[in-house]
């Protein structure tokens, strides 16, 4: 699920934290051109992780900027998630979290903000790795951490809401509690009912959840349908073509599952949960 609200200070933060990290002087970075960090995030995208990790150990040994370094820390935090380790992913993105703690008083709407997206992050690695008792105390942590925003807040109450209801949704579908899943959409609903200037660019998530919870309780002609949509939705979401594709398969139909998978593996661009999930999920499933 997208973590954004909508286009503000987190964002401009975390560009300005890349640009200090991802090209080798100031120069290359203004220019666009390709830098060590952006380098070792290709590599986890290929399965190369020591070779990934010795670029982000040289980039942390030279950089000194605080957020410039808690930057190159949340991409180690995701080259473990790649793996599918949920323990590192946590271990990182807390230093993450520390970094925007030393912010709080600077500049207080971004950096609970950031504290809850780190822990959001982390939990949504733990979750699909199947570590769901961790999920479910990082998922809650980071609902906990972005509502101690103070007024005036640039990301509401309803957000972290929905975004809470939504992994407790997914959490129960994958214990195979289905009424605490239908429970958990209720209350998903419920919170994008309450805010329509926040459901506007969320609402694009809520059929993922519901084809999700389908999925996981083998209602698998409503995780069709709902993962369709959610793809008709979000085309470019390598996971959410993964979930329709794990759908084809458990309906037997094996050569458009795997078509669809390595669809979704070829369209892993990013350095995220999603790609993650999916560039280990369709290694394993497809031999690769």
């Amino acid at each position: 699920m997208n973590t954004s609200f909508r286009t503000s200070a987190p964002t401009a933060a975390l560009a300005l934290a890349g640009a200090l990290v991802l090209a080798p002087t100031p120069a290359a970075a203004q220019e666009g051109r390709t830098g060590p960090v952006q380098e070792a995030q290709r590599l986890d995208r290929e399965g190369d992780f020591a070779r990934a990790r010795e670029i982000y150990q040289s980039v942390l040994d030279t950089v000194t900027d605080p957020r410039a370094r808690a930057n190159v820390h949340r991409r180690l935090a995701m080259s473990y998630g790649f793996e599918g380790d949920c323990a590192n992913t946590i271990r990182y993105e807390e230093m993450v979290i520390g970094y925007w703690r030393t912010r709080e008083a600077a500049e207080p709407q971004n950096a609970f903000y950031q504290q809850g997206e780190m822990a959001n992050e982390a939990a949504r690695v733990c979750i699909d790795s199947d570590q769901l008792d961790e999920a479910e105390r990082m998922y809650r942590r980071g609902s906990d951490l972005g509502n101690l925003e103070p007024e005036p807040r640039t990301h509401p109450k309803s957000l972290w809401d929905y975004r809470l209801a939504h992994a407790l949704g997914r959490l129960a579908a994958k214990r195979g509690d289905a009424e605490e899943a239908r429970r958990q959409i209720a209350a998903a609903r419920a919170a994008l009912d309450s805010d329509p200037a926040m459901a506007e660019p969320q609402e694009r998530y809520f059929p993922y959840l519901v084809g999700y919870a389908a999925l996981y309780t083998d209602d698998l002609a409503t995780a069709e349908a709902e993962l369709t949509r959610a793809v008709s939705m979000n085309e470019n979401d390598p996971f959410m073509n993964t979930l329709l594709a794990m759908t084809y398969e458990k309906q037997g139909r094996v050569d458009e599952a795997n078509a669809l998978y390595r669809k979704a593996y070829d369209m892993v661009r990013a350095h995220n949960p999603a790609a993650a999930f999916t560039r280990r999920f369709v290694r394993q499933k497809l031999g690769m």
